[in-house]
C-alpha cells in the first residue's frame, strides 16, 4: 500500500503512452503500465522508476474483458487505489477504400479504441468511487479525426467520434462520485506511428502533403497538467497539434 497518487496509462509501451508515463512518473505518480507487449512495457517501467517512483508492467489486450478486470485488481493489490486513468491504447486500419474493409478490421478497431476505453472507464470507477480520499480522474485519448477525418479512416474515424461521446457520458455520472472525465485530442506527435507522416500523407484533395510533427513531450506534459489538476476543476476537451498540420480547414 502507498499513500502516492497512482496513474494507470494504456499503451504505455511506445508514444504518446510511454511518453505520458515517464512524464507522470517525473511528477511523482506511482504508475502501472499496461499494453500488449510486455518488453516494451518493462523499458518503460526501468525508466519511470529512475524517477524514484514504483513501476508495475501488466501485460494486456484492453478489448479483452478478462484482461482489463485482471489488471485492475492488480492495480488495487498493488498500490491500494487509483487516482489517474489515461486511456490512451489505439490503433487504426491500413488505408483502403471503406468497402474494401473486413469485418474483422473492423471489430479489431472497435475493441481496442471503444470497448477498451468503456472496460478500462467502468474498472476505474469501482475503484475511484469507493476509495479514500473518493473520486480520481480519467483522461481518454481521442483524435483530431473526430472532427475532420483523413481519407479511408472509417474505423479509426469512428471510434474516436464515439470516444467523445464517451467522455462526456462519463463525465456527467462521474459527477456523483468526484470523478473528472476530459480528453485530449492530439495532431501529429512524434512518434513511429507518425513516421510516415516525413513522406507525405494522403490529403482529403487527393494530393499527398508532408505533414508538420511536434514533440511528444508537449503532449505528455499536457496529460500531467490535466491529471495534476483539483477534482473540482476539469479540463474537458483539449487540442494540442502541431501549429502548421493541415487541421483547421484541412483539405
Amino acid at each position: 500500500m502507498t499513500t502516492a497518487k497512482v496513474a494507470l496509462i494504456t499503451g504505455a509501451g511506445t508514444g504518446i503512452g510511454k511518453a505520458s508515463a515517464i512524464a507522470l512518473a517525473k511528477a511523482g505518480y506511482n504508475v502501472v503500465l499496461a499494453g500488449r507487449r510486455l518488453e516494451a512495457l518493462d523499458s518503460t517501467a526501468r525508466e519511470a522508476e529512475k524517477h524514484g517512483v514504483r513501476a508495475v508492467a501488466v501485460a494486456t489486450d484492453v478489448g479483452d474483458h478478462a484482461q482489463v478486470k485482471a489488471l485492475f485488481a492488480k492495480t488495487k493489490q498493488a498500490f491500494g487505489r487509483l487516482d489517474v486513468l489515461f486511456n490512451n491504447a489505439g490503433m487504426g486500419t491500413p488505408a483502403m477504400p471503406l468497402e474494401d474493409l473486413s469485418y474483422e478490421q473492423w471489430k479489431a478497431v472497435v475493441d481496442v479504441n471503444l470497448t477498451g476505453p468503456f472496460l478500462c472507464t467502468q474498472e476505474a470507477f469501482k475503484i475511484m468511487k469507493d476509495q479514500t480520499p473518493r473520486g480520481g480522474r480519467i483522461i481518454n485519448n481521442g483524435s483530431i479525426s473526430a472532427y475532420a477525418p483523413r481519407p479511408f479512416s472509417a474505423p479509426y474515424t469512428s471510434t474516436k467520434h464515439a470516444i467523445s461521446g464517451l467522455t462526456r457520458a462519463s463525465s456527467l455520472d462521474g459527477r456523483a462520485y468526484d470523478i473528472a472525465v476530459g480528453q485530449i485530442d492530439i495532431g501529429n506527435a512524434a512518434t513511429d506511428m507518425t513516421e510516415r507522416m516525413k513522406n507525405g500523407v494522403l490529403q482529403p484533395d487527393g494530393s499527398t502533403r508532408v505533414e508538420p510533427r511536434m514533440d511528444v513531450e508537449h503532449v505528455a506534459n499536457a496529460v500531467v497538467h490535466m491529471a495534476s489538476l483539483p477534482l473540482d476543476a476539469n479540463v474537458l476537451f483539449m487540442t494540442v497539434m502541431a501549429t502548421k498540420m493541415p487541421f483547421v480547414g484541412r483539405g
